[in-house]
């Protein structure tokens, strides 16, 4: 699963990079708009990691508590 959240970003990455080479008004158009979005779909994968990890940790919290750990 790691590997896609991080090839998902960087192949449409490359896509963009890809377009802009090729040159032209719409490919570069679309290369730029693929960057974008790239960076994007990395921002998002880094949002959900981290809401993934905040719930891990109540959850581990609130079993210490049930537990009278603390």
């Amino acid at each position: 699963m790691k590997a896609f959240r991080i090839g998902f970003p960087a192949a449409i990455l490359v896509a963009g990079v890809v377009l802009i080479i090729i040159g032209g008004d719409a490919p570069l158009g679309a290369g730029i708009v693929l960057i974008g979005v790239a960076g994007l779909v990395a921002l998002v994968n880094v949002l959900i990691q981290l809401s993934l990890q905040s719930e891990d940790d109540r959850a581990e919290e609130e079993r210490r508590r049930n537990e009278r750990r603390f």
